[in-house]
């Protein structure tokens, strides 16, 4: 584990306990299927943290000691490529879990997972969650399920780097922003990733990235205000991220 992700742990704001049978984000992950005496087993052995934007809750080789539930806020998860460039794999938000599968292949971090907002996130301990898989088979065919799926975004998201163009993967990422995480008052982007942490979700150069912007801006598809982005024409942009 790096200096900097002890320091961390050392020196979050640990937040006043919650009960977790009360927990609104816990029926959108597997804890859903746990009961009564199982929430409250979690909530005596679990740390609540509040994660600033920019830091990590853990790095790709880092050996977890149990999983994250993402209670607010959202997180990217990466990986670093041999040439040094952070490769977004996925955007995570409230309700879902980090370390499922390094938990139950007992092996180090495959992935980071970098706060882009402000976090508040709970960690429950490796020994806690195995246990519930030994009692309640709802709780590990749930944490299978979403494995599973996982698994499925992986395979979508290779088939889409190897078969649609850079512009194409640029329209179907912001159409996806848009969709997932929805938009702020003044309507731009809820999401606002550098241009670097764009680049990295498409798989090309920041170069790149930012020429590609530029176009769809004078295009009249989107409007460009320093890292704010508001889509203006979702069906052009639909179009072209199905090649159509």
């Amino acid at each position: 584990m790096s200096y900097k992700i002890v320091f961390l742990r050392f020196h979050l704001t640990q937040l006043t306990m919650s009960k977790c049978d009360q927990c609104i984000v816990r029926q959108f992950s597997s804890l859903k299927a746990l009961n009564k005496d199982e929430l409250l087993k979690m909530a005596n052995c679990k740390t609540s943290y509040i994660i600033k934007k920019g830091q990590p809750i853990f790095e790709e080789g880092e050996t977890l000691k149990g999983v994250y539930c993402i209670k607010d806020g959202i997180c990217k998860l990466s990986k670093l490529s041999s040439n040094g460039k952070d490769q977004i794999v996925k955007l995570v938000t409230s309700g879902e879990l980090l370390g499922q599968r390094s938990m139950i292949s007992d092996e180090s971090a495959n992935l980071s997972a970098v706060a882009i907002e402000d976090m508040e996130v709970c960690f429950i301990p490796k020994s806690e969650i195995l246990g519930f898989f030994d009692h309640n088979n709802e709780f590990s065919m749930n944490v299978m399920k979403t494995i599973c799926g996982d698994l499925k975004e992986s395979d979508d998201h290779v088939v889409s780097m190897g078969q649609k163009t850079v512009k194409e993967r640029l329209a179907e990422t912001l159409l996806y922003l848009h969709d997932t995480f929805g938009v702020n008052e003044g309507g731009s982007l809820h999401v606002q990733l550098s241009r670097e942490e764009l680049a990295g979700m498409i798989g090309t150069a920041t170069e790149s990235c930012i020429r590609l912007l530029s176009e769809f801006n004078k295009l009249g598809l989107i409007e460009i205000d320093g890292k704010k982005i508001v889509i203006k024409d979702s069906a052009k942009l639909k179009k072209i991220a199905e090649s159509l």
